[in-house]
């Protein structure tokens, strides 16, 4: 049959499949259709249909989803890492901060002060009111007088600004500082607090806006509001009610806008008997003002600490931010760039870990360009050697189509036979190279005995070969089962790799050695054959892809020269080395190849 008529009769075939998959629906169509709801067989769908767009289209959508601003064009203060080092060092140093202006304990201990000194200050001026504010009755009772009172009380509280009253035992205020009587009548006098000439605009502003600031936030201490009523009576205050049965006391009251009133009874008596009580009051304006100029001192010392954590933070931020952004856009140019001109800055001077990780891109980068190289290699070696047999291939294919001698005819198709073997192998042990990478970078390593894979190559060998075949003879220990890290089955393949190639060299019947043995942390395993050696000069090339060094009278194309190259990248890949050498005698004849695999120990 023709080509022609051959090709007609495949388009007659190829037509109506064509015809009947355009013309009407499958059954499978109609299976579906029969199973769909009756709402979706009723009405069309209308809604809008993704949409396949082509690779070329969407990558540059990609790539403008993660287009990053570059760190030419990015200040310090757009980097998330400057703002979280920022937000870090500051809650670090607010926090204490915060917890000294509170200063609970700092204000219990003043404002016991306080009130020690009061009772102090009330104590002294009782015992001056029962010396010369008592006069005797003509029964011998004994009472306060209240007009000597008052000049006693307010000669005592000229000095110490203190508003000083006193009670009889019956309850009646008999004596006030604040209140003076005169022919006009009662006179309330209201101390000033004093002016200080040295203190400035911006210190009244400060202590203004401190003010404002501590009178709004909620107070730890609940006080009772201080009331004054316009009779006054003992029975208004706890603390004179405690001091008329002869116990002084103390008392803090809430005189409103974060204002504090500070008061201390204690009773007048005269040979133990109780004359009256009185009272001392004070503001907390003292304690107020150590607090604030204990928290504004904070305050100031913190504002120092903090310019000093943010130019601090800023300099760290830079060191770290910085040479990152350089790293990444550099990253970036070697990815978008078609050339290698572009290249990882080298911050290994820092000797840091910004270092390391610019030493660490440095040699990824470097590998990559080695695999893309090794890539590039291998497709033109995979090329190079398909080629050949497909030149071979074409070149008999054409001629037997010529050639009428039956006998030349079968030697060309013997010709076309060996070269699909050849292709078929070439493509079999490509395929495998190729996969061994990514299988090695999926595969975890595990623990191998290395004895019982050696020992199976040895017995499959001695059970599949032939009567001319070399004899294979182990040399193990029997007491350790040489455990090495890798992959059962592509060590297993390294092995018969190498008995292969030693079986493929030996003379016949000769003599193959398979040995093991544990050598510090590794265990090597040394493969000879009675082989006529390797050149000296190619002892490293035998190790390369497609290269093949065949014994005299072998079939020309029955290696594809990938075995040792597999094998070496295998054992590289656990971390071991394959090696090639020749064995000799003491007069230097060779003997024969010797290859040595080193493995990691288990």
């Amino acid at each position: 049959m023709s080509e022609a008529s051959r090709s007609d009769e495949l388009e007659s075939w190829r037509l109506p499949l064509s015809s009947s998959r355009t013309a009407r629906p499958t059954k499978r169509f109609w299976a579906r259709q029969a199973t769909a709801p009756d709402k979706a067989r009723r009405e069309p769908d209308m809604s809008p249909r993704p949409v396949t767009r082509p690779a070329e289209v969407t990558i540059p959508q990609e790539k403008a989803k993660s287009k990053r601003l570059p760190a030419s064009r990015r200040s310090l203060w757009q980097s998330p890492l400057t703002r979280r080092i920022l937000v870090l060092n500051i809650m670090a140093l607010l926090v204490p901060v915060l917890g000294l202006l509170y200063l609970p304990t700092y204000r219990d201990s003043l404002l016991q002060s306080e009130l020690e000194l009061l009772k102090t200050e009330g104590s002294l001026f009782s015992g001056a009111l029962a010396a010369s504010g008592v006069a005797t009755g003509p029964l011998g009772d004994e009472k306060l007088v209240p007009e000597t009172s008052r000049q006693t009380i307010r000669r005592l509280v000229d000095v110490s600004k203190t508003r000083a009253r006193l009670f009889t035992p019956d309850g009646v205020l008999i004596a006030d500082s604040f209140l003076l009587s005169g022919p006009g009548g009662i006179v309330t006098i209201t101390p000033l607090p004093p002016l200080d000439p040295n203190e400035s605009l911006v210190w009244k502003w400060v202590a203004g806006a401190y003010d404002w600031v501590f009178d709004r936030l909620p107070s730890s201490r609940i006080l009772k509001p201080y009331q004054e009523a316009a009779v006054q009576n003992a029975a208004d205050y706890e603390e004179v009610v405690k001091a008329m049965d002869g116990e002084a006391a103390t008392y803090v009251r809430d005189a409103g806008k974060g204002k504090m009133i500070l008061s201390a009874a204690v009773p007048v008596q005269r040979y133990r008997q109780v004359l009256g009580a009185l009272l001392l009051t004070k503001p907390g304006d003292d304690i107020e003002a150590t607090l604030r100029d204990t928290r504004l001192t904070i305050l100031g010392v913190s504002g120092i600490a903090l310019g000093v954590t943010v130019l601090l933070s800023l300099y760290l931020a830079s060191t770290i931010a910085l040479p990152i952004h350089r790293l990444a856009d550099a990253a970036d140019r070697v990815r978008r760039d078609k050339g290698r001109q572009k290249t990882i800055p080298d911050l290994s001077a820092r000797g840091d870990e910004i270092g390391d990780l610019s030493g660490a891109l440095r040699d990824m980068t470097e590998a990559v360009w080695r695999r893309m190289d090794a890539i590039e290699g291998f497709a033109a070696d995979v090329a190079h050697e398909i080629k050949n047999p497909l030149t071979s291939l074409r070149s008999a294919v054409e001629t037997v189509a010529r050639v009428e001698d039956p006998l030349q005819q079968r030697k060309l198709m013997s010709i076309i036979l060996d070269d699909v073997q050849r292709l078929d192998r070439l493509i079999t042990d490509i395929s495998d190279a190729s996969r061994i990478d990514a299988e090695m970078s999926r595969v975890e390593a595990q623990p191998v005995k290395l004895r019982d894979l050696v020992l199976a190559v040895a017995d499959i060998h001695a059970a599949t070969g032939r009567e001319s075949a070399p004899e294979i003879r182990t040399q193990l220990p029997d007491e350790d089962s040489l455990t090495v890290f890798g992959t059962e089955g592509r060590l297993g393949q390294v092995v018969r790799n190498l008995v292969a190639n030693a079986v493929s060299f030996s003379p016949p019947r000769g003599l193959i050695q398979l040995s093991a043995r544990r050598v510090d942390r590794q265990v090597v395993l040394t493969v000879d054959d009675e082989g006529p050696g390797i050149p000296p000069d190619k002892l490293g090339a035998i190790f390369e892809r497609f290269y093949s060094e065949r014994p005299k009278g072998e079939k020309f194309g029955t290696h594809s020269g990938l075995g040792l190259s597999i094998s070496k990248q295998i054992v590289e890949a656990y971390g071991g080395s394959l090696k090639a050498d020749n064995r000799k005698d003491a007069a230097g004849r060779v003997l024969g190849a010797r290859f040595t695999v080193a493995l990691q120990a288990a």
